[in-house]
C-alpha cells in the first residue's frame, strides 16, 4: 500500500523578518493539501536581539556558538516572539497549526555537541524524534510548527540547527509516511556564482556535491544544509527542494536535491 506524502518545510530567518515575503509564503503553506509540518529557524533575529541585549554572537561554519545568554533569547525569539507569530498568521489562513518546540511532548531529544576543538555551548545534535507523538498531531489534522530548540532527558533546552531539526522531522516520518522535504531560504536555490542569483544549479547528485565542495562553491550556511540533505537522502526521504519564497507553488527556479 503507498504511504501518503507528508511535506516537510523548512523557513529561514531572513524570509521570517520579511512580511513581504512572509506572508505569501505562509498562503501558499496554508494551501498545500494533505499532511504538513512547518519548521522554522530566526537565527539572524536572535542576533539582532542579542546586539540589542548587549551579548557578542559567535559562528563558526555557519553555526551558532551558543553560551547561557544566547540560549535564553534563543528560547525566547524561536519558541516565543517567532513561533506564536507565524502560528496566529497560520491560523488566520485556516490553517489549523500548533506551536511546538522539541521539549513539547517530548517531541525531539537531543544531546549536548561533545567538545572537540570547539565548545558550541548550548547546541544539542538530535538523537531521537517521537515520531508517534508528530504523527498523531497530523492524524488529527493539526500543523505543527517547530521551532529550532530541543531538549535532553534531564531537562536542558538546547539551541539546535532548524536545517537538521527538519530533516529529521522527515526521516522519522519516513517510517508511516512518504516524505518531501522544503528547504525555502532567501535564494532561488543553491548558485554556482554567489552573486548571480540566476546561477541555480538545478539537480545536486552525490558527485556533483563533491565537486562543489572540492571547488568552494559552496560554504558557511549552504555545507550543513547539504549535508543534511544527503544524509536524509540515505534515511527514507524521497524528494527534497530547496528555493526561495516561492518554492512551494513550484513556480520558480529551484535545486533539486537527488541520490
Amino acid at each position: 500500500m503507498k504511504k501518503q506524502v507528508v511535506k516537510i518545510v523548512k523557513i529561514g530567518g531572513k524570509l521570517i523578518e520579511n512580511e513581504a515575503k512572509l506572508l505569501p509564503f505562509l498562503k501558499d503553506f496554508a494551501l498545500m493539501q494533505g499532511p504538513k509540518v512547518l519548521v522554522h529557524g530566526g537565527g539572524k533575529m536572535a542576533t539582532e536581539m542579542s546586539g540589542k541585549l548587549g551579548y557578542e554572537t559567535k559562528m563558526l561554519d555557519g553555526r551558532r556558538i551558543t553560551d547561557a545568554n544566547a540560549m535564553q533569547v534563543i528560547t525566547m525569539v524561536y519558541g516565543g516572539l517567532i513561533n506564536k507569530n507565524i502560528v496566529a498568521k497560520l491560523q488566520a489562513l485556516n490553517c489549523n497549526a500548533i506551536g511546538l518546540c522539541g521539549a513539547d511532548g517530548k517531541s525531539i531529544v537531543s544531546k549536548k555537541r561533545p567538545v572537540r576543538e570547539v565548545d558550541y555551548g548550548y547546541v544539542g545534535d538530535i538523537v531521537k524524534v517521537d515520531e508517534a507523538f508528530i504523527s498523531g498531531l497530523l492524524e488529527d489534522e493539526l500543523v505543527p510548527v517547530f521551532s529550532a530548540i530541543s531538549y535532553s532527558e534531564d531537562g536542558q533546552l538546547f539551541n539546535t540547527n532548524a536545517d537538521s531539526v527538519a530533516s529529521e522531522i522527515a526521516r522519522a516520518l519516513s517510517a508511516k509516511f512518504e516524505p518531501e522535504l522544503y528547504y525555502c531560504f532567501e535564494k532561488k536555490g543553491v548558485l554556482q556564482d554567489p552573486e548571480d542569483d540566476s546561477s541555480v544549479i538545478e539537480n545536486i547528485d552525490g558527485a556533483k556535491y563533491q565537486e562543489l565542495l572540492e571547488k568552494k562553491i559552496i560554504s558557511e550556511g549552504m555545507l550543513p544544509k547539504l549535508q543534511n540533505c544527503f544524509e536524509a537522502l540515505e534515511k527514507g526521504v524521497e524528494r527534497i527542494y530547496l528555493g526561495d519564497s516561492g518554492l512551494l507553488n513550484r513556480n520558480t527556479l529551484h535545486t533539486k536535491i537527488i541520490k
